[in-house]
């Protein structure tokens, strides 16, 4: 099959997928239209619609943009028909019906930001990190009934630094699930669409290092709480893997009581150890550290209050002395 005997459908929403958007019409692959989220109500009333990212590159580009309410509804499934698409590609988008993914004779694949089996899920750049690891990756796969778990494709590794956060492993697996995606096709064509996959109960355990399956599942406000009962490694693997976006936070307490949330966004390791319970602060100069699990100390470099700017610790000790403790 030729590269121009391809139709191709891409869905996706958000930032992540507009880069291999962006690869496919760059390199001339036939992308015939474009499934996307609904605008998305902002303003404080709700009264302003806000297109995707995904939207706004596609309408750049003169591409057909569908945005269905419901994935099922006739409507859409017969306009999505008419396309006559032979291949589908699905990056951060929802989960699709059978009547969508099985649609293409050649398929529809998902550009997934993790070594599957491990995170399955809506967030597995944040739970990767979350849970210290020092490699993540991209995945292309097939789509099937179950989230995630379809025939794998292709993998490709990613490195995590120990002082990464999420924006570093976010922008790195973008680029990389671009340029897996444009492989993964390379692997169709010269297949004639059937590609050489594997089921993923038959990898090594070279993704599993244990019998658990981490899992991925989307992250709420109150998943984003800090619990100071941990380890100061946990904690500080907590923080960066919801930093930048959507913040970890803690409530911090003043000597005369008084509550205010605080989002912390960039923290710093240390050996030392004190007698003092979790989330007790201690300053020293212009350092502000909290404590841990077995008093463990971890220092904090960014934060921000609520309704106040973003800023460095030493800067919020400034006007801020009084502050004793957090939960």
């Amino acid at each position: 099959m030729k590269k121009e005997d391809l139709r191709i459908v891409f869905m996706g929403t958000p930032e992540f997928a507009v880069e291999t958007l962006k690869a496919l019409v760059e390199q001339g692959y036939p992308v015939v239209a474009v499934v996307t989220q609904p605008d998305k109500p902002v303003g404080r009333h709700g009264s302003v619609l806000q297109p995707s990212a995904v939207k706004q590159y596609a309408l750049a580009q003169g591409l057909p943009v569908l945005q269905p309410e419901k994935m099922k509804d006739p409507d859409f499934v017969e306009t999505l028909r008419s396309y006559h698409a032979n291949l589908q590609v699905v990056v951060a988008f929802r989960m699709l019906p059978e009547v969508v993914w099985a649609m293409p004779a050649y398929g529809t694949f998902n550009v997934h930001a993790a070594l599957l089996p491990q995170y399955r899920g809506a967030a597995p750049i944040n739970w990767a990190i979350i849970n210290g690891e020092t490699r993540t990756g991209v995945t292309t796969f097939f789509l099937d009934h179950d989230i995630d778990t379809g025939r794998i494709i292709l993998q490709k590794p990613f490195d995590i630094p120990d002082t990464a956060d999420v924006e570093y492993v976010y922008d790195g697996l973008m680029r990389l699930g671009a340029a897996i995606c444009l492989e993964t096709i390379e692997a169709i064509l010269a297949s004639d669409g059937h590609p050489a996959s594997i089921a993923q109960n038959d990898l090594s355990d070279a993704n599993c290092p244990s019998p658990l399956l981490k899992p991925a599942p989307k992250i709420f406000k109150e998943t984003c709480e800090i619990n100071w009962k941990q380890s100061a490694k946990q904690v500080y693997d907590f923080i960066r893997g919801l930093s930048p976006v959507p913040g970890a936070w803690t409530t911090l307490v003043s000597s005369d009581g008084k509550e205010t949330v605080m989002k912390i966004y960039r923290t710093s390791k240390t050996s030392r150890r004190v007698d003092g319970d979790p989330g007790q602060i201690v300053v020293e100069g212009k350092t502000m550290c909290v404590v841990c699990l077995n008093g463990e100390l971890l220092q904090l470099e960014e934060l921000q209050v609520a309704g106040k700017k973003r800023l460095l610790a030493r800067d919020f000790l400034n006007g801020n002395q009084a502050i004793v403790k957090v939960k």
